[in-house]
């Protein structure tokens, strides 16, 4: 993870002129249902290129270097199946995580109309993003990469050519732990083919020149490795944040300001979509979230947790959250 130092900042007032909601422009219109959703950022589209140019070529050394050639058919077809199961669930999962709308906040809610519709009473307040001009809901961060508040954003990741956040993280931890899970076959099935090859002739073991062949192996047993741990301590780290229901940005931000957690079985069946079953595991199964709400749902929603919480705010606090809204986060 890395911790960019930029310099952004939360505007917290009472009233609605001093949110400068005239520099905002109106929102657009809501998007059709099932608009696909994709960043176009030449760094998150070249490692999403990578990403499956490795896979594939995991793919291709496995099948034609290792399986095809093998005189052991039960081998061949049972590790074939199972290794081409999980690449295909992988990159589903990498797709689905890449493709699906993370959390967006609807863009340019904060204008002078919505803000007055909130009525707001003595001791309330509103968020309003000044980069992309929209009301803040609880948990949501800005990112400098979509260019927009994200709702719970975890982080931004290069590798899926998004952000990371409350409706696209399942497909997140299925990515990683599918990704580990083949590097790890794949590893164990080039152990095995090497003793394999050492006990026989380095001929009849592969389709390819012997030097061809252990230096295909090697690179697959390279980004096998590679990938294994670092797809390991993602997954980790992310299922770590889904029980604790606390995001990575939540976590670097902390400071003494207690928030009520949800619980850990019902964060993650929230996550994963409803009670343990197989659909935990299915990337075209969603997680478990109410439906999209509209602009005006979105700015009612606000007051009524400004309401609720009747929340009195200094200066001295508005200046902490102020500060409290520079942290954005990258993994590599």
């Amino acid at each position: 993870m890395m911790l960019i130092p930029t310099h952004h900042f939360r505007d917290i007032e009472r009233k609605p002129e001093y949110l400068q909601p005239e520099k905002c422009v109106p929102p657009p219109h809501p998007s059709p249902v099932g608009t696909m959703w994709f960043i176009r950022d030449g760094c998150g589209i070249a490692c999403a290129i990578v990403t499956w140019f490795l896979v594939l070529y995991a793919e291709f050394v496995v099948l034609f270097v290792m399986l095809i050639p093998s005189r052991d058919y039960v081998y061949s077809i049972i590790n074939g199946i199972m290794f081409n199961l999980l690449a295909f669930l992988a990159l589903a999962s990498h797709c689905r995580a890449m493709l699906t709308d993370p959390g967006a906040v609807p863009k340019g809610n904060a204008t002078k109309e919505f803000i007055e519709s909130l009525q707001l009473k003595p001791g309330q307040v509103v968020y309003k993003c000044p980069k992309c001009c929209s009301i803040k809901p609880d948990r949501a961060h800005h990112c400098s990469v979509c260019k927009r508040c994200i709702r719970k954003m975890d982080h931004h990741c290069p590798w899926v050519n998004n952000c990371v956040g409350e409706n696209n993280q399942k497909y997140f931890v299925l990515f990683t732990m599918y990704i580990a899970l083949i590097s790890l076959h794949a590893l164990i099935m080039v152990g095995f083919h090497f003793l394999h090859c050492f006990e026989e002739d380095w001929t009849k073991c592969s389709s390819f020149s012997p030097p061809t062949t252990v230096i295909l192996l090697i690179l697959l047993c390279f980004e096998g490795l590679l990938f294994l741990i670092f797809t390991s301590v993602m997954f980790g780290t992310q299922v770590h944040s889904i029980c604790t229901d606390e995001t990575g940005i939540e976590r670097l931000k902390r400071k003494h300001q207690p928030r009520e957690h949800t619980g850990s079985w019902k964060s993650v069946k929230e996550t994963f979509g409803g009670d343990f079953s197989l659909n935990w595991f299915n990337p075209f199964s969603g997680p478990c979230h109410p439906k999209p709400l509209s602009d005006s749902d979105w700015v009612r929603q606000v007051a009524s947790l400004s309401d609720t919480e009747n929340t009195e705010t200094t200066e001295e606090q508005s200046e902490e959250r102020k500060d409290e809204d520079s942290v954005e986060v990258i993994d590599e």
